[in-house]
């Protein structure tokens, strides 16, 4: 039995704000600072490794975060998830995305069926319909291979399954592994849709259509705007769609689909990427294998979320000095930069998972708290980042907390040399550079070249990212954000913030506006 209690009522937290804050340039400069980057290291599963030396902690800060996370009992908060209690108070349902990667505590029967047995089935399916699409034995009407997929879907049914197909598309390609090139169409804007079915070729393309309840607006939109190509082109939809849906949706036995994968309620759609919504796509894209693979490295980092040892559970220890830079510091903001091209919509996924999640004003029991809780999330890939906002981030009047991610080698193994390295090199060399720029600063008598350092980071390290290093990373960060929804006591698994726009939306298209709906609508010719 846990005990839910706001963040201003632990005894920890208190001791938390009035600790002493530590010196970051002081301690990360010389010899400190080596013995730090050598230290603070904690395992994160499939070969990666958080290192938190640049940020404002040190062994007494430590203790105190144990102390904060025991009293804060968020370990047990997440062995009562994944054992099936209704975690999520607001629609009153069950979470259970880590049970799509494995079995971490009970079995959990919900709907009269054993939920961990429902996801591998599943997958399952899905795996033989990928095979059978790839050995030609499910084909378009002419009897030719189908050698594009296009996922339709909005919001977690586009996030996670597009910036993972997108970090391992080159690894696929160049392990052997690349079955059939993936589109994603999810905005309702028109151009979105037209842009991708003028890029592909309509005939050898299967359209994977993402929508649970099988009613949301812009999928079905758009679908609609996908079957109009396809009889256009004097194809059948039907021939040439899949859903990925509920069992109790309309898209679930209907004949306007050549198969129907499905999920349920007790995953929600930020969280969804392990489970069909992005095994179907990724499946398809890269082979059941590659997306097994992913799943791995997804429940190794799980494992470790298990662990009550702060030193020994990387999501834990990342989520509480975030929870400290948040609520003792002060940051509002946290930049998610990747030295890594192939992570490029990896932070559009993050800022999804984590505000959606924590963007909260209430606890879970829907009373007001007057606490900060969930940061604003943004980035880019670096180096690219370093020619945009990073100005801000060194010189600007607010300090940022930055996580940065690297790896060790690159996913194709092409590169040149140029003055004595090379680009992996170079690319490693501006990252570490960063974090010791950020952390130790410059002084300077001209005050437009001093840097006043103190900028935390962390940094998380792989030797390459592989779909094992995808999967762990991706769970990393949905652990994170859990542990913080524990910490602020909020429901980090509903979303009605979004809920209202959706409404007023509705009426617009059914001229039934006053005021300034009114207006701004005859703004817009609707």
């Amino acid at each position: 039995m846990v005990t839910w209690t706001n963040l201003d009522k632990l005894a920890s937290y208190q001791e938390l704000a009035n600790a002493k804050v530590v010196n970051l340039a002081e301690v990360m400069t010389g010899e400190n600072g080596a013995e730090r980057v050598k230290k603070y290291n904690v395992p994160m599963g499939a070969g990666l490794v958080y290192n938190f030396a640049s940020k404002k902690v040190d062994d007494a800060t430590l203790e105190i975060l144990a102390k904060f996370a025991e009293e804060a009992e968020l370990v047990d908060k997440f062995e009562v998830l994944y054992n099936g209690e209704v975690v999520n108070t607001g629609e009153k349902r069950l979470v259970l995305h880590h049970m799509t990667r494995g079995q971490l505590g009970e079995a959990v029967v919900a709907d009269g069926v054993d939920k961990r047995t429902f996801y591998t089935n599943q997958q399952k399916a899905i795996a033989e319909f990928a095979k059978k699409v790839h050995a030609g034995e499910i084909t378009n009407a002419a009897g030719e291979k189908f050698t594009t997929v296009v996922q339709i879907g909005i919001g977690g049914s586009d996030l996670g399954p597009r910036a993972i197909y997108l970090a391992l598309e080159n690894w696929a390609k160049k392990n052997d592994a690349f079955k059939m090139e993936a589109k994603f169409i999810s905005n309702v804007d028109p151009d979105d849709a037209a842009a991708v079915l003028n890029s592909i070729d309509v005939a050898h393309s299967l359209f994977v259509l993402v929508s649970k309840s099988g009613t949301t607006l812009e999928t079905l939109t758009n679908e609609s705007f996908v079957k109009d190509a396809l009889k256009n082109a004097g194809l059948d939809a039907s021939k040439h769609m899949v859903a990925v849906t509920s069992e109790t949706s309309p898209l679930a036995k209907s004949a306007d689909y050549l198969a129907a994968f499905f999920m349920d309620d007790y995953i929600g759609g930020r969280y969804s990427s392990t489970s069909a919504v992005g095994g179907c796509v990724l499946s398809l894209a890269f082979g059941p294998e590659v997306f097994a693979q992913f799943l791995d490295g997804a429940a190794e980092a799980d494992a470790l979320a298990k662990n009550k040892n702060l030193m020994e559970n990387p999501a834990l220890l990342d989520a509480i000095i975030g929870v400290h830079e948040r609520n003792v510091l002060g940051h509002l903001c946290t930049a998610v930069l990747p030295y890594s091209q192939a992570l490029s919509r990896f932070p559009a996924h993050l800022q999804q998972l984590d505000m959606e999640s924590n963007g909260k004003s209430v606890n879970r029991f829907g009373e007001p708290i007057d606490y900060v809780t969930g940061p604003v999330i943004f980035g880019e890939p670096g180096t690219n980042g370093q020619h945009s906002f990073y100005q801000l981030l060194h010189q600007g009047t607010d300090i940022i907390p930055l996580q940065f991610i690297g790896f060790k080698n690159s996913q194709c193994g092409m590169d040149v040399v140029i003055e004595d390295s090379t680009s992996q090199q170079k690319l490693g060399a501006n990252v570490v550079a960063q974090i010791v720029a950020f952390a130790c600063g410059k002084d300077d008598a001209n005050a437009n070249k001093k840097f006043e350092g103190g900028r935390p980071s962390s940094i998380i390290v792989g030797e390459q990212l592989t779909p094992a290093a995808m999967g762990a990373l991706l769970a990393h960060f949905e652990n994170k954000v859990m542990f913080q929804g524990f910490a602020w006591n909020v429901n980090s698994f509903d979303q009605e913030g979004v809920q209202l726009g959706k409404v007023l939306a509705k009426r617009v298209l059914a001229h039934d506006t006053d005021g300034a709906l009114k207006v701004y609508s005859e703004m817009l010719n609707i």
